[in-house]
């Protein structure tokens, strides 16, 4: 399953955030703790490299335990700062304030030789689409200050937020890059929701879900559809049909239906705390 996306309007957004990449002193990259490796944007990568840089493992319920373990330590060994965090319950917020001084220790020293005081460290959100950013921001500044949506790309310009006299954001639209050249990269995106789901062939993708769960994490069908695991999961999908009273006129199967709902209830967490993919040395591509 090959896994292509990238909408007119993230050419514009990459421009928008190189222009205003050199007013801030420090990137906040949101990363989906589901998939640490394939949501991080390489042009963010290239257009940050002189900055400090503070990785939010965002979406951290969700996310394997234990793989987020991992994760930590493999960006941390990268030389990375690294809070994990939950933007819907404020888990982890609180420890992004002593993350930023630390990060920018450097410059607030040199503004403080050079007599500055009470300057602001301004700090850059980025992320991909849907690793959310707006709702992140708006639990951090403690008021709804931003747009916020459940999918992929509801943030379309460059917004500043400050938060109080040590900290100002600002919020930038979540950009892919133009070519994904690992497939299996376009493929985890698309799991967690942060492609489109009218660009993709839905059913194909939750055939690939139901075969990593089988792999990955066995027993987890059986225990929240009541079936049993095969290596079919064409068969494993009809079964979630038949569960779930999935039917057409006729009694025939309505397998867009299941497949709708495999995909909802595997990215809220309703399935359990999955992490598709583990560090391997050099990069992160390991699982799926």
């Amino acid at each position: 399953m090959n896994v292509q996306w990238y909408p007119g309007h993230m050419t514009k957004a990459k421009r928008m955030m190189q222009e205003h990449i050199k007013l801030v002193d420090l990137i906040l990259e949101l990363l989906d703790a589901r998939v640490p490796f394939s949501s991080r944007n390489p042009d963010i990568d290239e257009m940050g490299r002189q900055k400090a840089r503070i990785i939010l493992l965002n979406k951290c319920d969700l996310a394997d335990e234990k793989r987020t373990v991992l994760w930590s330590e493999y960006f941390r060994n990268q030389g990375f700062s690294v809070v994990l965090v939950n933007s819907r319950s404020g888990f982890g917020l609180k420890a992004i304030y002593g993350a930023v001084q630390e990060a920018c220790k450097e410059k607030l020293e040199r503004d403080r030789k050079r007599g500055i005081l009470n300057r602001p460290v301004r700090a850059m959100v980025a992320g991909i689409p849907n690793v959310g950013k707006s709702t992140f921001i708006n639990s951090f500044a403690g008021k709804a200050c931003t747009k916020t949506g459940n999918k992929p790309g509801v943030t379309r310009g460059a917004q500043w937020v400050r938060l109080n006299k040590q900290v100002e954001l600002l919020d930038t639209p979540g950009i892919l890059w133009p070519r994904f050249e690992d497939p299996k990269v376009g493929l985890r995106l698309a799991m967690i929701g942060s492609v489109r789901d009218e660009v993709l062939d839905t059913q194909e993708l939750a055939l690939r879900l139901l075969t990593f769960l089988r792999e990955e994490y066995p027993g987890v069908i059986l225990g929240r559809y009541g079936i049993m695991e095969c290596e079919d999961a064409f068969v494993m999908l009809s079964e979630i049909a038949r569960s779930r009273g999935c039917l057409l006129k006729g009694g025939e199967l309505d397998f867009q239906k299941a497949v709708g709902i495999l995909l909802e209830e595997f990215r809220s967490g309703k399935l359990g705390r999955f992490t598709l993919e583990v560090p391997v040395e050099g990069n992160g591509n390991g699982c799926v």
